[in-house]
């Protein structure tokens, strides 16, 4: 059995060590907002927070998280009200067909823990590895940066 925290709360698994995370947080948390898109850690589909940290969930081992903290999108918002950043994503229509919203938003809320004042080309450039194939890559660069403005307010 494997102990891990899961969007602030301790939980435990007996699923395979060698399971992918996506797996586990998928059917047996019943987690869907991280999805299952290229299976091969490249498109960032179903990237999540280890420790505040992006982490491709599709190739990492449920090993991999023992005794460390993820948080998945669900848990982003606070008693239903989204994050500043998912706010900023609803009023940008930052997205179109939703798949690769989950992991943009991750890498970005990991990105403006670090970088709470960036310039667009930095936005962009910390987004480049994940892949949207609806081309709404301008209105997510756009719902960044207004998150990094109500952050810096």
């Amino acid at each position: 059995m494997l102990t891990f925290k899961l969007n602030g709360q301790r939980v435990q698994s007996n699923a395979a060590l060698s399971e992918s995370l996506l797996s586990v947080l998928i059917e047996d948390f019943h987690i869907n907002g991280s999805k299952f898109g290229c299976g091969l850690q490249q498109c960032g589909s179903c990237t999540v927070l280890v420790d505040g940290k992006p982490l491709r969930a599709c190739g990492a081992p449920l090993s991999s998280v023992a005794g460390r903290s993820v948080q998945t999108l669900e848990g982003l918002a606070q008693a239903g009200v989204p994050s500043r950043l998912q706010q900023a994503f609803i009023d940008e229509q930052a997205a179109q067909c939703g798949y690769c919203t989950s992991g943009m938003i991750l890498t970005a809320q990991a990105f403006l823990e670090r970088n709470p004042n960036p310039s667009e080309q930095e936005v962009r450039q910390a987004l480049d590895s994940n892949l949207c194939r609806c081309g709404a890559h301008n209105r997510i660069v756009k719902a960044v940066l207004r998150a990094a403005k109500k952050v810096g307010s």
